[in-house]
């Protein structure tokens, strides 16, 4: 296994590896968008975002950001070690249907109690998702729903060679 070469971040950049381990909840307050079907399905400026070590942001948006009818609860689960049991969405916009393309926290353990049942989105799910208008790009890999923007360097858990880290 190779370790990792974090990217020394420019003048107004965070580095995913400043990030801590356990992760860490935060408000934010920044405007995110969420687009399906050709529709914009979910927008607000009053979301969370999990930091953790290697990992660009997760974004959980509250429920009522999304438009009534966009949400629907879809089979199947996962266990976080830190948050707990979560909950996977369907997601529908326009004609577009994305399967488990979301998840939340619904019982989340107390350290992340303040996110429950706020919704994350898999950005490379959907049409696309924005933070203050920037297109974001889909952390790498399946499993992971980080957000990446020009605003955070890596390299990123994901990418080739990261399985260890």
């Amino acid at each position: 296994m190779q370790l990792p070469r974090p990217v020394p971040p420019g003048p107004g950049q965070e580095s995913v590896w400043a990030y801590p381990r356990p992760p860490r909840l935060e408000r934010t307050h920044r405007h995110l968008e969420i687009w399906l079907g050709g529709q914009r399905i979910a927008a607000t400026a009053g979301a969370y975002r999990v930091l953790e070590t290697s990992h660009p942001p997760t974004y959980y948006l509250p429920p009522r950001a999304f438009v009534p009818g966009v949400l629907e609860r879809a089979a199947g689960g996962s266990t976080c070690e830190w948050k707990g049991e979560a909950t996977y969405w369907t997601l529908r916009g326009g004609a577009a249907v994305a399967v488990a393309a979301a998840w939340s926290y619904e019982a989340p353990t107390p350290a992340f109690r303040d996110m429950g049942g706020f919704v994350a989105v898999y950005a490379g799910r959907v049409d696309e998702c924005r933070v203050d208008g920037e297109r974001v790009t889909p952390q790498p890999g399946a499993f992971y729903g980080g957000w990446i923007t020009r605003d955070v360097v890596g390299p990123f858990k994901g990418e080739p060679g990261s399985l260890g880290w």
